[in-house]
């Protein structure tokens, strides 16, 4: 079962038409049969319709006509055999092309049977020509006509009985990326999808085959009998296999489709002008609407850049091109550019900044998927691609649904204070699917050696595993249990160490409930849900506010002489990066300002006061255009700005303004709060939002103008959030008021809109 018997069939109904043609005394100069679509194509299932056009040169009287066409097709009825025919002359093929995108893009396909060949072959002339010569006008035509038969019926890979012509990336999108191709506008890699074309289509076949009928609707009732008739273990490695050609497919569409929208989009330009770039960072920009790798790059030198492309397409919303990841996938499939165990803090981070991008990372991450990119970072990927989760709770397949839950959960971000640990976790939470073990338990042995690899803690790995091992602990249990029994409580306390995990654990399973669909999430449930994580939190007596940073005996010396001193230390892609400086009010913002201005992003950043000085620790990555840095080099700009503040607002405002031109996607809203009780000599301001440039000179910024002294502060970038806690005091000495704690927490508020 496969092309070779479609062909068969297709060949033998030719024949059949051929000695009907012949029956039937036609003049073969005046008279040709041609076959078009599925049939054109030689690609004939059992169940399949013969379509079938019958050209004549107009030279039969009606009555002729209509004799020919009777002594072909009532043969073929008796024999039950389905037939879809027109009848036209090659002038009324042209209007029919002309006035219908199905019939235009049916006669792509032609092929002579029997009769005059030269009719044959001028109407696949006509037909081509016409179609590349209005391609502007059809191929919107054709996308519309793609969207409001995907809404209709749905995503293939992800239905539990999905139609295997019809649904998003099934064989009628084949046919459309094939006609695509033909006009010329826009190579496609039709290559790309053949594999997935037979693994359709062999099903397709076998369902007509099982049931005995033209049906492209696989139900569960026949999913086991093809399975069976195609050789495979089951009915899981069938549908498996089905969403994984479905998924190529609708990847090479969704491509086609965006390329061919920006080009419609974009000014025409003389040929000789080179097309615009922006360079994001190194060796990476922003070309054609596309995150490009540049060519030339040597990927065992920088094997980060892939990751590093990968966030910055999915914090853009922009795609990521498909000529480079074809040169990352042929890299890594040669050894070239693999990543270290364990891997470097930078890529860990954009493997954060990649998850935390919400909906925007799905398609990014199935680029990675089908390039198999992905397999090299995360080989576990692997075993739970495409697995199917055949019930009616679920709506995707394994891998896809904790993308999903990863997108519900980057929506949840400035609800936790580690939403690193939250989007790590809601990603491979399900990684222990795929057998008959508890996939909880399966799930926390996989995640250990995986979060080492990518450079977790040890901390964090205990973390991540509780988070894996429990993630359906608070929803099973605020259904199934008294919440007003102690023993409920204490239950959930036994695995719960603190109010981190807890805060942590409860994102989780609202992105997990949200990923899963209505059937397994509802407003009852997250009400349950809520008040179990209430009572649980009543019951823990910590809290999530980063403590001050403690100085050590030769920085307290440092500060003592309360001069300006820098000391950098290379790492790599990366600097670390101490300062003694004169303290004063406003200085976490100028600081942070410099370091803008320099080109160096900052990752984190740990200051306290000390005497007349603050001491300051950074993490900060530069830029593909900043400059060597050294120590004169920011000793001398950190001086300019502190004489004058103003100057360095306004170079900074440029800077932000070059940003902006970027395009952005959407994130959830800042979060500020004031702590009134958490330390005894200042008030803390926690500040959660999404990273972007000169955030913390603005923060800064803004809390001096409230005319308030930053003592201390710890500033986090987790992937593409900022956590930035603040310990803060008034002018003069002293904790805030509650009353200006909530002015300043309200400015802030302001400021980050």
């Amino acid at each position: 079962m496969g092309t070779r018997e479609r062909r068969a069939r297709s060949n033998e109904s030719d024949k059949v038409i051929s000695q009907l043609f012949t029956e039937s005394g036609a003049n073969p100069d005046e008279v040709a049969i041609a076959a078009v679509g599925g049939f054109g194509r030689g690609e004939l299932s059992p169940g399949s319709d013969l379509d079938i056009v019958i050209i004549h040169a107009d030279a039969l009287s009606e009555e002729e006509l209509s004799g020919l066409v009777n002594q072909i097709l009532y043969p073929l009825w008796d024999k039950k055999i389905k037939i879809d025919h027109s009848v036209r002359t090659r002038t009324q093929m042209r209007q029919a092309a002309v006035a219908d995108l199905k019939v235009a893009m049916g006669l792509l396909d032609i092929r002579h049977i029997c009769g005059n060949s030269d009719l044959v072959n001028a109407v696949h002339a006509d037909s081509l020509e016409m179609w590349r010569k209005h391609a502007i006008r059809r191929l919107p035509e054709l996308e519309k006509s793609l969207s409001e038969r995907h809404q209709r019926l749905g995503e293939l890979a992800y239905l539990l009985e999905p139609d295997l012509k019809e649904a998003r990336g099934g064989l009628r999108d084949i046919t459309a990326l094939r006609a695509i191709h033909r006009s010329s506008v826009i190579s496609v890699p039709i290559e790309r999808i053949s594999v997935a074309e037979s693994v359709l289509a062999n099903v397709r076949e076998a369902l007509h085959v099982v049931s005995g009928r033209d049906k492209d609707r696989l139900l569960f009732q026949e999913q086991d009998k093809v399975a069976d008739l195609l050789g495979y273990n089951d009915a899981d490695a069938l549908m498996s296999a089905v969403a994984q050609a479905a998924r190529s497919v609708d990847y090479v569409l969704e491509t086609t489709l965006y390329r061919i929208a920006h080009m419609a989009r974009a000014p025409k330009r003389n040929f000789l002008r080179r097309k615009s770039t922006t360079a994001l960072s190194r060796n990476i920009s922003v070309s054609n609407q596309e995150v490009t790798i540049d060519d030339g790059v040597d990927f065992a030198e920088d094997p980060v850049i892939g990751l590093r492309a990968a966030a910055h397409a999915a914090q853009l919303g922009l795609p990521l091109s498909m000529d480079s990841l074809e040169r990352l996938s042929a890299s890594l499939a040669q050894g070239n550019g693999e990543l270290t165990d364990p891997w470097p803090r930078e890529a860990r981070e954009n493997l954060i900044s990649l998850f935390g991008a919400g909906s925007a990372m799905v398609k990014i991450f199935e680029a990675l998927d089908q390039e198999e990119i992905i397999f090299h970072w995360i080989p576990e990927w692997r075993s739970v691609r495409s697995l199917p989760q055949r019930n009616v709770l679920h709506r995707h397949t394994v891998d896809r649904h904790m993308v999903e839950t990863a997108v519900h959960a980057a929506a949840l971000t400035r609800e936790v204070s580690r939403p690193d640990l939250l989007l790590f976790s809601a990603l491979f939470h399900d990684i222990g699917k795929g057998t008959e073990e508890d996939h909880c338990e399966r799930g926390a042995q996989l995640i250990e050696p995986l979060a080492r690899r990518i450079g977790f803690s040890g901390a964090e790995v205990e973390t991540i595993q509780i988070l894996v091992r429990h993630h359906l602990l608070l929803s099973a249990t605020a259904t199934r249990r008294d919440l007003d029994d102690p023993a409920t409580i204490a239950s959930v306390l036994e695995v719960i160490p603190n109010l981190q995990v807890l805060e942590l654990l409860h994102a989780l399973s609202i992105a997990d409930g949200e990923a899963t669909g209505r059937a397994a999430w509802s407003e009852w449930k997250s009400s349950l849900v809520a008040e179990l994580v209430h009572r649980v939190t009543l019951a823990i007596t910590d809290n999530t506010v980063a403590k001050q940073p403690e100085l050590n005996e030769a920085q307290r010396r440092k500060a003592d002489s309360g001069t300006l001193q820098v000391s950098i230390e290379n790492r790599e892609n990366l600097y670390a990066i101490e300062i003694i400086i004169p303290d004063k009010t406003g200085l976490l913002s100028t600081v942070a300002g410099v370091l803008n201005l320099l080109r160096l992003d900052v990752r984190s950043a740990r200051t306290k006061s000390h005497g007349t000085s603050a001491v300051m620790e950074w993490i900060v990555i530069p830029d593909p255009h900043a400059p060597v840095l050294t120590k004169e080099v920011l000793k001398d700009e950190l001086q300019r700005a502190l004489e004058s503040k103003s100057s360095l607002a306004r170079r900074i405002t440029e800077r932000i303004q070059m940003y902006a031109q970027l395009p952005t996607i959407p994130v959830p809203d800042p979060v500020v709060e004031a702590f009134l009780d958490a330390a005894t000599d200042a008030t803390i301001i926690e500040v959660r939002s999404h990273d972007r440039p000169a955030l913390l000179f603005g923060i800064g910024d803004t809390i001096t103008r409230c005319n308030v002294d930053i003592r201390s502060a710890i500033v986090t970038t987790l992937g593409a959030e900022a956590i930035d806690t603040l310990y803060v005091t008034e002018i003069a000495g002293g904790a805030l008021s509650p009353e200006r704690a909530e002015e300043v927490a309200l400015r802030l508020r302001a400021s980050l809109k």
